[in-house]
């Protein structure tokens, strides 16, 4: 072990052990791939770095010498097509292996790595690839995105290079009755390609693509450091807003070194476990489980390069591989409790962390009481690594997303910039003044909404919390997510939390429709449970329950059931879509209790 995450971090401890200081620094010429990597490869080369699977039944165990050897051959392979420092390069590969590989080597290279979702229709790649000057698009063969790529085609001049990837199948393989596999005799997948010499061995053959894993297999080893700064663009993500077209956000390598509190002291990863984030690698929270901080604790991640998500598969692979450390989402988490978990062997697993969805109490509490472990909530959004959280040796309450982490000055703020006092709701927003390591350099190509979210030394994150008396966060919304109803300020997961409690109630998004005597009245959009109906008297039940465990005034007066709910292209509810629906198809107020 180099204990590699103590040359980049300065931190102390109060006397209770709880951290109390943290600081990032690094050399002007720091880059994540050579500096950690390459290192650790070079001086701990046996050290695993991932354990990889999918549900064809291949598998592989990297270690860092691997990674590097295969980052090295792919940076080579991809020079060799033009790409270099500077180039914007899109990377929609689920979570294949070769996702590593790619990351790596576009950061040796120092270019710019933009990871997508495979969920993108013609309309949003095409925004994309023009939006940022993509030079060269690696996709996946796994599902329709190479079709999308091609269709669109012609209206990405900028586009140069097409490059795919053969999956292996990437859980999309069908099966039969007996869960055999259904595949052309004499193809390879599953057990046939783990193993050494199963990586990067499958062919991909399409016309105006150039072939990854071949080119990738011919491709020399031998690769010399190239020049980069750690001011450079590395990464940029387009983010999942709930209106308008994506933003694109920029980070430097900096963004990797804040990692390491996520990595340390949030996910709680050791260099002897195995990190388990349940991320595809289009989403930031790939990196943030699935790279950056956990290699700068050499620690091992798992990844299941899996299809759709079924709670027993991934219940099985916590025994089966021993995971020690678990991050999903609450929805993931709720999955699992629907599931049931007490017949399932997760003795290895040690510690339990959540974000992207604000945690419900229930949830909180079911985990705990089957597991004997705590979810540690965290926040954090795709501008920044984690911000807010429950850190290790935090004794965290069920509900809120923890205190401000010793990196960042946090703070929340009246619409004036004036501070709020315990208890007021307020916006989120990170002191950049100086601007700290992992904060986004700022919305690429768009000065206007950069001026808008970084002003004033503060970086406004547009999200709403309070605080209460000991400096926990309370979650609220959204800004544009708050209801002002009769003077009262709503937060719409305060409703949703309570809705989410009855047994009726799968899935919900609490919104507010104008009302012309009261500025907005409460709507909730229900998803039913299994069995349950849409009737007059759910909705007088319903109502009444909310009103019996939260303030009467924050009731739903007017409750709708749908089959599904909008979302983002990475799973996050459109809360905006319902209330566009709304304007568009006004919804008569049902009283319902008064």
């Amino acid at each position: 072990m180099r204990n590699i995450n103590e040359r980049y971090v300065t931190e102390t401890y109060a006397d209770d052990g709880q951290l109390a200081t943290f600081e990032v620094h690094c050399e002007p010429s720091f880059n994540f791939a050579y500096d950690v990597v390459d290192d650790i490869a070079e001086n701990d080369p046996e050290r695993r770095a991932m354990i990889w699977v999918n549900p064809e039944g291949e598998q592989h165990t990297f270690t860092f010498a691997d990674m590097k050897r295969w980052s090295d051959k792919t940076a080579n392979y991809l020079a060799g097509l033009g790409i270099g420092r500077g180039d914007f390069v899109m990377v929609i590969l689920r979570r294949h292996y070769q996702f590593w590989f790619v990351a790596l080597a576009l950061a040796k290279l120092g270019a710019v790595m933009v990871p997508a979702t495979f969920m993108l229709k013609e309309h949003d790649l095409e925004y994309r690839l023009n939006g940022a000057d993509i030079k060269a698009v690696i996709a996946t063969d796994a599902g329709d995105i190479a079709q999308v790529m091609d269709n669109v085609a012609e209206q990405a001049p900028t586009v140069a290079a097409r490059i795919l990837v053969a999956s292996g199948g990437g859980g999309l393989t069908p099966r039969d009755e007996q869960g055999r596999l259904m595949v052309p005799e004499g193809t390879l997948v599953g057990e046939a390609l783990s193993g050494e010499q199963g990586i990067c061995v499958l062919a991909a053959n399409r016309p105006g693509w150039h072939d990854f894993n071949t080119g990738v297999r011919a491709a020399s080893e031998g690769f010399a450091r190239r020049e980069t700064l750690a001011a450079d663009p590395m990464l940029m993500y387009f983010s999942s807003g709930t209106s308008g077209n994506p933003k694109m956000v920029l980070h430097d390598s900096l963004y990797a070194l804040g990692h390491l509190i996520t990595a340390k002291h949030w996910h709680n990863v050791r260099p002897d476990g195995v990190h388990f984030t349940i991320a595809d690698t289009g989403w930031g929270k790939a990196v943030w489980g699935k790279f950056y901080g956990q290699w700068l604790m050499e620690a091992c991640v798992f990844t299941y390069d899996f299809d759709r998500f079924h709670p027993s598969e991934i219940l099985g692979l916590i025994g089966e591989h021993r995971i020690t450390t678990l991050c999903c989402p609450p929805t993931m988490y709720r999955l699992m409790m629907n599931e049931g978990i007490d017949g399932y062997d997760l003795s290895s697993l040690e510690y339990s962390t959540t974000a992207g969805e604000a945690l419900n109490p229930d949830l909180f509490e079911y985990w705990r009481d089957h597991t004997g472990l705590t979810i540690y909530e965290g926040f954090g959004q795709t501008e920044t690594p984690l911000t807010i959280g429950n850190l290790t040796g935090s004794t965290p309450r069920a509900g809120s997303m923890g205190k401000p982490v010793p990196l960042y000055d946090v703070a929340l703020l009246r619409e004036d910039g004036t501070p709020c006092a315990p208890g007021q709701r307020g916006e989120i927003c990170i002191n950049i003044d100086p601007h700290p390591a992992g904060i986004m350099m700022g919305y690429y190509r768009n000065p206007e909404k950069t001026a808008a979210a970084m002003h004033d030394g503060w970086y406004h994150t547009g999200d709403t919390a309070w605080e209460d008396e000991d400096g926990y966060y309370w979650f609220v919304g959204r800004n544009d997510d708050v209801i002002k109803s009769s003077g009262y300020r709503i937060g719409p997961f305060e409703i949703e939390s309570v809705l989410l409690e009855h047994s009726a109630v799968r899935e919900c998004a609490v919104t507010g429709v104008p009302d012309p005597e009261r500025g907005a009245v409460v709507k909730a959009t229900v998803v039913l449970a299994e069995g349950a109906e849409g009737t007059d008297e759910l909705t007088r039940e319903l109502q009444a329950w909310v009103k019996q465990q939260t303030a009467p005034y924050k009731y739903p007066r007017i409750i709708e059931y749908v089959e599904k709910l909008p979302r983002t292209v990475n799973g996050k509810v459109r809360r905006v879509a319902i209330r566009e629906k709304d304007e568009n198809e006004p919804v008569e107020i049902a009283e319902g209790l008064v």
